[in-house]
């Protein structure tokens, strides 16, 4: 069986040209040759800018690029018939379409309405801070440009909670709506309840709106075809809504359909909360991918031997999603943490070269991000993907026993022929491990196919020792199979494809060299 691979297939920073749908469905081929097995795509409905909205601002679940609605046809990805022609792309090539599914909140309301509303402290949403007042509210959603296409039903605001402009005073702040309340089972750490995040919050227990949006995810997954889901800002959404909404839209589906979530939260408590008993879905791996992050950033003093500990793909490997980067992690974000170029590499190794978690290779690493907040194109990360597909595979033993210098090997199967790894790296000095890698290898001489390390030569009791360079990943093969690689192991930097790059893209700034090789005093 083929390690599956999941591929987000956008960044935040994409041209608005109207031309990803066409890049996607160009490019199937090529994710599927790399080992892609599911791609997941960026929000496809109309947001509240038109041709400028990268999707979370939702405005019109059901205008898929058809209407002309705030401001345009297309959405900034493309229109509805390309973002199918894509899907059928993927399918074509055995690859799944993940759709992304925001429902938290509504933005670029038709009309506006006069609520009856309480002011709320912002920075605690359980804190009333005025008497009941009468504010103009962004809340009606009438849709005129799909004149009831598909749906006639029409949002007004007892189908939210509450929003975060009174415009009647040109006044932002927070307003519960009354005979409203925020739900219950979100997140309490921040602001006292992270219910409500932006726009207007809709209400996902308020019957109608229940209805509705099963109505529409019903005519969602008829009209596209996706395979898959991924859910957006599950910290801020009732959490019984998706334990009920899931089991409805499998029935409705037949099918799987598999879901991964997003609970932005590094602490492993909240996810494993979150999945409960039910576990009706994957969640992504926020906790590594801050490990990721503060090992690129800690000068070599992250205690890699423990990279790992309360990480959801070591507690629930089977649910976790691991990732190294995304859309929200990417500069001048709200959740920015860019894990370091410097790093990059050996973070994808830990994520594509094990066996537990369900790995997501970020666009924005893997074609480069010039514009909006530079991100270089990781240039191993192709290999590193070849690497997945045709070698890791097998047993897997672990020799994370120091502070500096891990290391894995996957000693291959008979289903995949010269599968079998080694995998060494450092976070400051260069180091060596002696490492078990199956006495079948006995005999054998492996290359150092990332890295410019010496061969070895396997021992009878299937031990060899691996070298790594300072702040280096190094991972090798059978000798054999390095001559087979589609992809130089001498790297050679990637540009940008022409179509991602616009005018006013930024130069490459130089990668952050390797942190220092001095002893730290202590391990964070």
């Amino acid at each position: 069986m083929q390690n599956g691979t999941m591929l987000q297939a956008f960044s935040w920073y994409l041209p608005s040209d109207g031309e990803h749908w066409k890049r996607i469905k160009e490019r199937a081929a090529t994710f599927a040759h790399e080992g892609i097995t599911a791609v997941w795509m960026p929000p496809a409905y109309k947001g509240a800018d038109g041709a400028n909205d990268v999707g979370y601002g939702v405005y019109d679940t059901y205008d898929l690029g058809e209407f002309d609605q705030r401001g345009s046809v297309a959405t900034k990805y493309g229109t509805k018939a390309e973002y199918l022609a894509a899907i059928k792309a993927l399918h074509d090539q055995g690859i799944q379409a993940m759709a992304d599914v925001v429902l938290n909140h509504r933005m670029g309301a038709d009309e506006t309405e006069e609520v009856q509303a309480e002011e709320v402290n912002q920075a605690n949403r359980e804190q009333v801070t005025s008497d009941e007042e009468t504010i103009r509210a962004w809340t009606k959603f009438t849709f005129p440009g799909r004149k009831g296409a598909y749906s006639d039903f029409v949002w007004d605001w007892n189908c939210f909670h509450g929003t975060d402009w009174d415009d009647a005073t040109k006044r932002k702040s927070v307003w519960l709506f009354k005979g409203k309340h925020w739900d219950e089972d979100v997140t309490h750490k921040e602001n006292g309840n992270f219910d409500y995040l932006m726009g207007a919050d809709v209400d996902l227990m308020y019957d109608p709106v229940y209805a509705e949006l099963l109505k529409w995810g019903q005519w969602y997954l008829k009209t596209t075809g996706v395979d898959a889901l991924r859910l957006d800002a599950l910290k801020h959404m009732e959490r019984g809504f998706y334990l009920r909404y899931l089991e409805d839209l499998r029935k409705a589906a037949g099918k799987e359909l598999f879901a991964v979530g997003e609970y932005w939260s590094g602490d492993l408590e909240d996810l494993q909360a979150y999945l409960g008993e039910e576990q009706t879905m994957s969640l992504f791996d926020v906790p590594l991918h801050y490990k990721l992050f503060m090992a690129s950033n800690s000068m070599g003093d992250m205690d890699l031997g423990h990279i790992f500990d309360r990480t959801l793909v070591s507690d629930n490997p089977t649910h976790a999603v691991t990732f190294v980067e995304n859309h929200d992690t990417q500069p001048n974000q709200a959740l920015a943490s860019s894990v370091e170029p410097w790093f990059k590499p050996s973070a994808y190794a830990l994520i594509l070269l094990r066996e537990a978690g369900y790995p997501c290779v970020f666009y924005g690493d893997l074609y480069g991000e010039p514009n909006g907040g530079y991100i270089p194109a990781v240039t191993e990360l192709p290999l590193l993907m070849e690497i997945r597909l045709k070698y890791a595979y097998g047993k897997q033993n672990d020799y994370l026993d120091d502070g500096d210098l891990i290391g894995w090997t996957r000693e291959g199967d008979d289903e995949h022929a010269g599968s079998g790894i080694a995998v060494i790296l450092s976070d400051r000095g260069e180091g060596e491990k002696t490492m078990h890698v199956g006495t079948q290898h006995a005999g054998e001489t492996w290359t150092c196919i990332l890295g410019d390390e010496v061969d070895v030569t396997i021992g009878d009791d299937g031990n060899a020792t691996f070298d790594a360079g300072a702040g280096r990943l190094s991972v090798y093969l059978q000798k054999p199979e390095a001559t087979k690689l589609e992809h130089d192991p001498i790297i050679n930097a990637k540009q940008l494809p022409a179509d991602d790059v616009t005018a006013d893209d930024a130069p490459a700034p130089a990668a952050p060299a390797a942190p220092a090789k001095e002893p730290a005093a202590a391990k964070a």
